[in-house]
């Protein structure tokens, strides 16, 4: 009995070394060692959380502080190229050909009444001139004078067609003063003068009769013309 009694005291002490040393000594295992261990924790991420929103405002605070330095650009309120339909498009792109550049043609004068005589005249005495100079024939300048009746018959415009063949026997007499033989004084020029057409009478009908048949051919055309205008005028009116 005293045996077993001394066996039971020894194991309920060593029960009670076991778990005062068990509650003493271990912090997490028992019930007095657990909370102080979760309270750090839970301390421990408070302080992360509100680190991290102290962050989060510093950042918010930086980029407010740079916007508000550097303002975005206002929009513009005009209105952008439009674009244009591909059929637009295409016609600005296909350009006309250019037109090929009309023939050239010989110059076409057109001279009035007084003009053509003008002209005519001034021709024939400066060829009369230069006729006395170098060669002194009559022969000569009545041949010269045939493309200068010519000339004025077709340069001189539609309106005074009938005064070509007036002007050029003038011309060739107003020519006839410097290329004519004169005896001397005025009479004898006069008389030098007359010889010369009576001389020379055939190439002045031959010059006249050129100019006068220049002049039918192009009053022809100009009739023809005005009738083919007005049978074309009446034609679109009916």
């Amino acid at each position: 009995m005293e045996r077993g009694e001394s066996r039971t005291r020894r194991g309920e002490g060593r029960f009670l070394k076991e778990g005062g040393s068990n509650g003493s000594g271990r912090g997490g295992s028992g019930p007095s060692g657990e909370w102080p261990a979760r309270t750090s924790r839970a301390g421990a991420d408070d302080d992360a959380k509100a680190a991290r929103a102290a962050r989060a405002a510093r950042l918010a605070k930086a980029r407010a502080s740079r916007d508000a330095a550097s303002p975005r650009p206002a929009r513009s309120t005009r209105p952008g190229p439009q674009r244009r339909p591909r059929s637009e498009q295409a016609a600005a792109v296909r350009r006309p050909a250019p037109e090929p550049a009309p023939p050239r043609r010989f110059p076409d004068p057109r001279l009035t009444g007084l003009g053509s005589g003008l002209f005519c005249g001034a021709v024939m005495l400066v060829l009369g001139y230069l006729d006395s100079l170098m060669f002194g024939s009559l022969t000569l300048y009545s041949v010269l004078f045939l493309p200068v009746c010519a000339l004025t018959a077709l340069w001189v415009r539609e309106g005074d067609l009938l005064t070509a063949p007036v002007v050029v026997p003038i011309a060739f007499a107003v020519g006839l003063l410097a290329v004519a033989e004169s005896g001397g004084g005025f009479s004898g020029r006069l008389m030098g003068i007359v010889s010369a057409l009576a001389t020379e009478a055939g190439w002045l009908y031959g010059g006249t009769l050129i100019a006068g048949l220049v002049v039918l051919v192009r009053r022809v055309r100009l009739i023809a013309r005005r009738v083919a205008a007005r049978r074309r005028a009446s034609a679109g009116g009916a």
